[in-house]
C-alpha cells in the first residue's frame, strides 16, 4: 500500500473525526449549557470547546512530534485576529477576525481555522466581555475557519481575492450571522418560537450586512499578503502540511 493511499486515508479520517466534534459534539455542549446550567457556566463551555478544538488539531501530529515553531504561527495569528478585533472595537460589526480565520483555514488547513477561531473568540472577549454569547461566537469563528479549509482541500475555495471574498461574505451574512441570531434568541428567551426568530433575524439584519462588508474589505486587503507570507514560512520550516 502506497504512503500516499495511507495519507489520504488518514486525512479523511481526520476529518471525519473533526467534522464530528466540530458539527456535532461542540453544538450538543452548547446546547447543554443552555438547558441544564442555565447559561450560568459559560466559561466551562468554553473551555470544554476549546479542549474539543485542540483534539482534531493535535491529530495532525499523530505521526511527528508538534514544532515550537508551529504552535508559534497558530498563537501568532490568534493573535493578530485579537489585536484586529480590539482595534476596530468602536465600529460596531466592523472587524476583521473572519477574514483571518478564513485565511488560516485555508493556508494551514481545517483544524487550524477552527482552532484560531474558536481561541479567538475565548480570548477577545476578556476585552469585549465574556457571557453565555462566548461559546456562541467561538462555535461561528471556528466553523467558518473549518469549512474555509475543507472547501480548500476539495478544491472548491480557492486562494484567489474573488473566491475568498464571496466565501468570506457568504459565510459571515449566513453562517455567523444565521448562529448567532439563533443564539441570542435562546439566551434573552426561553419560548422558542419561528415569529421570535424571524423578528431577531430582521433586527439583525444590518449588523450581518455591516460585519460581511467588512469581512469583504479585510479579504481584499490582507488575503494575498498574508497567504503569500504563510506559504513561505510553511515550505521554509515544513510546517502544518494539509494539501
Amino acid at each position: 500500500m502506497s504512503r500516499k493511499y495511507l495519507g489520504e486515508n488518514f486525512l479523511k479520517s481526520r476529518t471525519l473525526i473533526s467534522a464530528i466534534i466540530i458539527l456535532v459534539l461542540i453544538p450538543i455542549t452548547i446546547f447543554f449549557g443552555i438547558y441544564f446550567l442555565d447559561d450560568r457556566k459559560y466559561y466551562f463551555i468554553s473551555v470544554l470547546i476549546i479542549i474539543y478544538t485542540i483534539i482534531p488539531f493535535i491529530m495532525i501530529f499523530e505521526k511527528r512530534e508538534p514544532r515550537a515553531r508551529e504552535l508559534v504561527v497558530i498563537a501568532v495569528l490568534t493573535a493578530i485576529a485579537v489585536a484586529g478585533r480590539g482595534a476596530f472595537y468602536m465600529l460596531p460589526q466592523f472587524k476583521p477576525v473572519v477574514a483571518i480565520v478564513i485565511i488560516t483555514g485555508v493556508s494551514l488547513g481545517p483544524e487550524s481555522g477552527f482552532l484560531v477561531g474558536a481561541m479567538t473568540g475565548f480570548v477577545s472577549n476578556f476585552f469585549f466581555g465574556q457571557g453565555p454569547w462566548t461559546p456562541w461566537q467561538m462555535f461561528c469563528f471556528g466553523i467558518i475557519g473549518f469549512l474555509a479549509g475543507i472547501l480548500f482541500q476539495k478544491k472548491i475555495l480557492k486562494k484567489t481575492r474573488l473566491s475568498l471574498c464571496i466565501y468570506g461574505g457568504l459565510s459571515t451574512f449566513f453562517i455567523y450571522g444565521g448562529i448567532i441570531d439563533i443564539g441570542s434568541l435562546l439566551i434573552f428567551t426561553s419560548n422558542f418560537s419561528w415569529k421570535a426568530l424571524l423578528a431577531t433575524y430582521i433586527s439583525g439584519f444590518w449588523f450581518n450586512i455591516v460585519h460581511s462588508i467588512s469581512t469583504v474589505f479585510f479579504i481584499f486587503f490582507i488575503s494575498q499578503s498574508m497567504i503569500e507570507k504563510l506559504d513561505r514560512i510553511k515550505i521554509k520550516y515544513g510546517l502544518i502540511e494539509i494539501e
